[in-house]
C-alpha cells in the first residue's frame, strides 16, 4: 500500500516531543512489512538542522519543499512562513494535495490543532481517499488556550474527525474522551503505542558519571517536555516531601527534557523556595544513546501527567529495565500496574509514597525490575504496525468497492 502519514511536526525535530518519535517508528515498522510510506509535515529549519548534524542525511530541494530520504521513509518538509510553538502556516498543502494526494491509498492523521490536517481531510474527501485521524491525546484541552481550542473544533476539528472512516486511540481512557464528545464510537479503535528499542542497552553509570551523581545516590528521573500538562513542578512538590525523612541525603531528582513556557525556570524557583535545590538538576533535552543512558542510570522514573493519552517514556524506562511510578491519568498505567510500576493519583503526596515505596520497601524494587522485562516484550512496534496494515487494508479495499459500485 501507498501510505501517508501528516503529521505537524517529525524527525529530526525530536523537541516537539512525543509524536515526531511515534510516528517515525511506526512509519519504518510499515516499511519493513513492505509498504510505501510518505511522511508529510511542516519545515522547523531542516537546512539549519541537516547543516549542524554529525552524519550524513540524505534531503534534497524539490518543488514542494525539502524532501529528505530516511529508514526507507520519504518525508516531505513544507516552507513555513508563520510559526508559533508547534503550530505552523504552510500555504503548500495545497499544492501537495493537488499534485500528490492522489499517489496514495490511504491517509493517516497525526494529532490535531494545525492546519496540515485539516487540509488534507478536506482533499481526501472531495477525492474519496480513505484517511484515519489519530489525535494523539490532544482532543482534551488541559492547560491552555482553552477557547482558542474550542474555536478549532467548530471551524476545523469537528469536520476533520466526523469525516475520519476511523479514529485511533491508544488506551480505553482516549476512547471514553473520544467517545463523550459525541463522535460515533463504532467508529474509534483502540491501538496501542510501541516503543522502539535499541539492539543492545547500554552498560549503567554513563549518565551518573556525566551528571555528577555517585552511585550510592537514589537517582529519580524525570524525562520529557518540561510542560505544565506532564507535571513536573507537582513532582518536584512530592520530592520535596519525600526529603523530610531520614533518606534525604541520598536522593537525588533530575529533570531533563526541553523546556516549555518558562518551565524550567519555574522549576529552578521552586526548588530553592523548598529547600531542596542541592538534590535537583535541571537538564538539557537527552536524544539518542543519552537517553537510554538516563533510563538505566535512575532507580525510578516518574511521569505525573494530568493527562496522558498513552506515556511513551514511561514504556521507554521499562524497556531498559527502570521501575515507573505513573499518574492514573496515564494511558500506559493499565500495562504497568504492579507489574512494572506503581500507579498512583495526580498528587504530590501520592507520588512522594509511591516513589518512597520503589525505594524503600523491602523487595520491592527487584519485584518491579523483572515485571518490566515482561512488559518490555509486549511494548515493541510489530503489533501496532500489524493492527495498522490491517486497518489500512479493510479501508483500502471498502473504498475500492464502493468506487466499484458508483461505476
Amino acid at each position: 500500500m501507498r501510505i501517508l502519514n501528516v503529521t505537524q511536526t517529525y524527525f529530526p525535530f525530536l523537541e516537539f516531543g512525543g509524536p515526531p518519535v511515534k510516528v517515525r517508528s511506526l512509519s519504518k515498522q510499515l516499511v519493513k512489512l513492505g509498504h510505501k510510506v510518505t511522511v508529510l509535515t511542516a519545515d522547523w529549519g531542516l537546512q539549519s538542522r541537516i547543516a549542524g548534524s554529525s552524519g550524513a542525511m540524505n534531503a534534497e530541494r524539490s518543488a514542494l519543499g525539502w524532501k529528505l530520504e530516511e529508514s526507507g521513509i520519504e518525508s516531505i518538509y513544507l516552507p513555513s512562513l508563520l510559526r508559533y510553538r508547534a503550530l505552523s502556516w504552510n500555504p503548500g498543502i495545497t499544492t501537495f494535495c493537488r499534485a500528490r494526494l492522489w499517489n496514495f491509498d490511504v491517509v493517516h492523521i497525526f494529532g490535531l490543532y494545525d492546519f496540515l490536517g485539516p487540509a488534507v481531510a478536506t482533499a481526501c474527501r472531495r477525492s474519496g481517499i480513505p484517511y484515519l485521524v489519530e489525535p494523539i491525546g490532544m482532543f482534551v484541552p488541559i492547560v491552555r488556550n482553552f477557547l482558542l481550542k474550542r474555536m478549532y473544533h467548530l471551524a476545523l476539528g469537528q469536520r476533520m474527525l466526523l469525516g475520519a472512516r476511523t479514529i485511533i486511540a491508544t488506551s480505553p481512557q482516549e476512547v471514553a474522551e473520544l467517545a463523550s464528545s459525541g463522535l460515533p464510537p463504532e467508529n474509534i479503535v483502540i491501538r496501542r503505542n510501541g516503543v522502539e528499542i535499541p539492539e543492545t542497552l547500554p552498560e549503567r553509570g554513563k549518565f551518573r558519571a556525566a551528571a555528577g551523581i555517585p552511585e550510592s545516590a537514589k537517582l529519580i528521573l524525570y524525562l520529557g517536555r518540561l510542560s505544565e500538562k506532564k507535571s513536573p513542578d507537582i513532582l518536584l512538590q512530592a520530592f520535596a516531601l519525600l526529603c523530610k525523612g531520614e533518606h534525604a541525603a541520598e536522593l537525588r531528582l533530575v529533570f531533563t527534557g526541553p523546556d516549555e513556557g518558562g518551565m524550567r525556570q519555574r522549576l529552578l524557583q521552586m526548588a530553592e523556595a523548598l529547600g531542596v535545590s542541592s538534590r535537583v538538576q535541571i537538564r538539557g533535552a537527552s536524544y539518542g544513546e543519552e537517553k537510554w543512558n538516563a533510563y538505566r542510570d535512575a532507580d525510578v522514573f516518574i511521569l505525573p501527567s494530568q493527562n496522558e493519552n498513552f506515556g511513551n517514556t514511561a514504556g521507554e524506562a521499562v524497556a531498559a529495565g527502570t521501575p515507573v511510578v505513573v499518574t492514573e491519568k496515564c494511558g500506559i498505567a493499565p500495562l504497568l500496574a504492579d507489574v512494572a510500576g506503581l500507579v498512583v493519583p495526580h498528587d504530590p503526596r501520592a507520588i512522594a509514597d509511591a516513589l518512597a515505596r520503589v525505594l524503600w520497601e523491602p523487595g520491592l524494587h527487584a519485584r518491579l525490575a523483572a515485571g518490566c522485562r515482561k512488559v518490555a516484550a509486549r511494548l515493541d512496534w510489530d503489533e501496532p504496525a500489524q493492527e495498522m496494515e490491517n486497518l489500512y487494508g479493510q479501508l483500502v479495499n471498502g473504498q475500492r468497492q464502493i468506487a466499484a459500485l458508483l461505476h
